[in-house]
């Protein structure tokens, strides 16, 4: 089956950067960490999660892709955006990243974005990534995860 118009920007933006990762579509949802772990057979902490904050001086978009067991730490996370952060509406997610909350990749943005990466993915072999539906995910490592981003591996739980 082909996959949705979402799901095939991610698969895209895979292939572009030179990953050969296939992007999935499952008929569960995968939007949350445990519905997302479920549907694929991994531990909850395999999957990278992707939230998307806004600086409230900037009014930039922050990335932050962390383990699906941890809370993000919004005081970290203010000390590495160095500013006050706040969670944005829909709206401002869906312009910024091209995806809908629950399906936010961390690739094949609408824009570039400061990508922040949660150290506790380091110590899987593999991890899974939303896709751009909240029912699409891939699977990779967290070194690629870092690659492919470019973010910055940070304690931020």
């Amino acid at each position: 089956m082909p996959l949705s118009p979402s799901a095939q920007k991610v698969q895209d933006a895979l292939t572009a950067l030179g990953f050969a990762y296939q992007v999935a579509e499952h008929e569960q949802t995968t939007r949350t960490s445990t519905e997302a772990a479920q549907a694929v057979g991994c531990e909850v902490g395999q999957i990278a999660k992707s939230l998307v904050f806004k600086g409230k001086q900037s009014g930039k978009a922050i990335l932050v892709i962390a383990s699906g067991a941890n809370r993000v730490d919004e005081k970290k996370l203010r000390e590495l955006a160095g500013e006050k952060v706040e969670k944005p509406d829909a709206d401002f997610v869906r312009s910024r990243t091209g995806f809908v909350i629950g399906g936010v990749p961390p690739v094949g943005h609408a824009e570039p974005l400061e990508t922040l990466i949660d150290e506790a993915l380091m110590q899987y072999e593999s991890i899974w990534a939303a896709a751009g539906t909240p029912n699409a995910v891939f699977k990779l490592t967290p070194a690629d995860l870092a690659q492919m981003t470019g973010g910055r591996v940070v304690s931020i739980s």
